[in-house]
């Protein structure tokens, strides 16, 4: 789920009511079932909403709300908005017609209060191929589905319920499925060029915000994006996009889980020799993780202090070794593989063997091999039994094992039950497909040949519009997308130092996705709750 690596060729893991409310009256009874999109093309990319209505209480106040499941169409970047669909083999879905887009999405209005200055926010995963189910039903919601919290969920029924940590008391939410994913679905000729890359993706986003924004009357509003994983470099692409290319400025971008540079992932960082960034920025998460197991030879009572002279060790002295290569004397590289067995478990022998290079796949496969056990690459504190003991890296992310299966199906049983949204479409969580990583920066005539870095983008945004506050959250014990690399990106963006102050920083002893550790969700809420108020303009914040 919303996996994110450095390199594609690696990619295996990963009327309106709101716009106005009259007072609160007794909630309407729930529309009978309605009709989605059936498989035809017409249907398909013709765009269709349902209504329904729910209440959840949050920090004691009961919060009633309309719930909108619906699609709206989207096209790729040099579309003619004015342009009359040609009939025949040649319209919208077809598959000699133009590249189009039917974008899934279920937003949650808050009932009773004008929407003019009501925030509003534009949740998304990442993948890139990942539905937003994991926002959506984890954490974001007006409801979740219950999973453990570190170990494999048990098999259907799933118990979905009211959450009381839902976004819903500070913002309205949007929660926007991918092109191609969940019931979003593309066709026409080219289609997957269309919209399967950094850019397209970006420009398809960007059409819907607006549109939504057009549709519900929300210009008005406070907004805000959330993006998770490879969400978080599509909120770097879009908000530019949004900002300087379409004058839409946002109050904040709130990211999950981040990775702007993808030379800095530790997934394969041995297929960039030569950049050794990225084992340094994975070490603190992978003592993190060490220390959660009880794999080091002393274990320090305290995770916090611990990792701080992590961090000091793999920004100096490890960083410095690194930076000698062949040049470092033997005695040097001894004494750096004994600190590290202190820090991150692994065996002396291991780390020379290694060369003091240890990846993300590599370290998850070997720190508990000696129980044939691997741990989770999303959330570390999740292990499973090793696909094959004898392996290098490991081959899955237990923690992907032990809560997909609870996602997608209180998803699909929600949106038909709760939601009202019937449809024969099956709901794809994820899809795995050339994705296209090239990307051009502000400023770039073409794509740039290098992996791809949208660091400028977010710059750009800043210094566009130096109002825009922007959140980072990440989880200790996420091995996907470290918590140091966040950091480090954000601490060399390319924006004067005075705008530094606008970043606001949170951290959780959980992984990558965040909310599955219930005391990490509730301060996760919290954070982004207090995030909004104080940048709404409208709070007093």
């Amino acid at each position: 789920m919303k996996h994110v690596v450095a390199l594609a060729a690696l990619f295996t893991v990963a009327a309106c009511e709101a716009c106005g409310a009259p007072a609160l009256a007794a909630a309407p009874k729930a529309p009978p079932p309605a009709p989605a999109a059936a498989g035809t093309a017409s249907a398909l990319f013709t765009p269709n909403a349902v209504t329904s209505y729910g209440s959840v209480t949050i920090d004691g106040h009961k919060i009633d709300y309309k719930a909108v499941a619906g699609t709206l169409i989207v096209h790729p970047k040099g579309w003619n908005d004015a342009a009359t669909p040609a009939t025949g083999k040649d319209a919208l879905g077809e598959p000699d017609g133009p590249p189009v887009a039917s974008m899934f999405y279920v937003a949650y209005f808050k009932r009773g209060v004008p929407a003019h200055d009501r925030p509003i926010t534009f949740l998304y995963n990442g993948g890139p191929g990942s539905s937003t189910v994991w926002l959506h039903m984890g954490g974001m919601g007006p409801v979740r589905v219950v999973t453990n919290d570190n170990t494999h969920t048990p098999a259907a029924p799933y118990s979905i319920i009211k959450n009381k940590y839902s976004l819903l008391d500070a913002t309205d939410l949007v929660f926007i499925d991918a092109p191609g994913t969940g019931y979003s679905r593309i066709a026409g000729k080219d289609a997957a060029k269309a919209f399967y890359g950094v850019d397209p993706d970006g420009h398809a986003f960007a059409s819907f915000i607006t549109q939504f924004l057009a549709h519900y009357q929300r210009w008005n509003s406070p907004k805000y994006l959330l993006g998770e994983s490879y969400g978080t470099p599509r909120s770097a692409v879009l908000i530019k996009d949004l900002e300087i290319g379409r004058s839409v400025d946002f109050n904040g971008v709130i990211l999950l889980s981040q990775i702007l540079n993808f030379a800095l992932n530790a997934d394969a960082p041995g297929t960039n020799p030569g950049v050794e960034l990225p084992y340094e920025l994975a070490l603190p998460s992978m003592a993190a993780t060490a220390w959660y197991h009880h794999a080091l030879p002393s274990n320090p009572p305290h995770l916090l202090p611990f990792l701080k002279t992590v961090e000091t060790f793999a920004m100096g002295p490890y960083a410095d070794a690194l930076a000698q290569g062949a040049d470092l004397p033997s005695a040097d590289q001894q004494s750096i593989a004994e600190q590290m067995h202190q820090y991150i478990g692994l065996p002396v022998s291991y780390l020379l063997k290694a060369n003091l290079q240890v990846s993300g796949p590599e370290f998850e496969h070997e720190l508990l091999s000696n129980e044939d056990m691997t741990t989770g690459r999303l959330d570390s504190r999740f292990q499973g039994p090793s696909m094959d003991p004898l392996s290098r890296e490991a081959y899955y992310d237990p923690q992907s094992a032990a809560i997909s299966s609870a996602y997608v199906t209180a998803f699909n049983a929600y949106a038909s039950k709760d939601l009202h949204y019937q449809t024969d479409l099956r709901y794809l969580p994820e899809i795995f497909t050339h994705w296209d990583f090239r990307h051009r920066p502000p400023g770039a005539p073409i794509p740039v040949p290098i992996a791809t870095n949208v660091m400028p983008d977010l710059a750009a945004a800043m210094k566009y519009n130096p109002d825009l506050k922007v959140m980072l959250n990440g989880g200790y014990y996420d091995l996907a997308t470290p918590f140091s690399e966040g950091l480090y990106e954000m601490h060399h963006l390319q924006i004067p130092n005075s705008l530094q102050s606008n970043i606001t920083y949170a951290y959780y002893k959980s992984g990558h996705m965040i909310y599955v550790n219930i005391p990490a969700l509730k301060q996760l809420h919290d954070n982004i709750a207090a995030f909004i108020r104080k940048t709404d303009n409208v709070s007093g914040g």
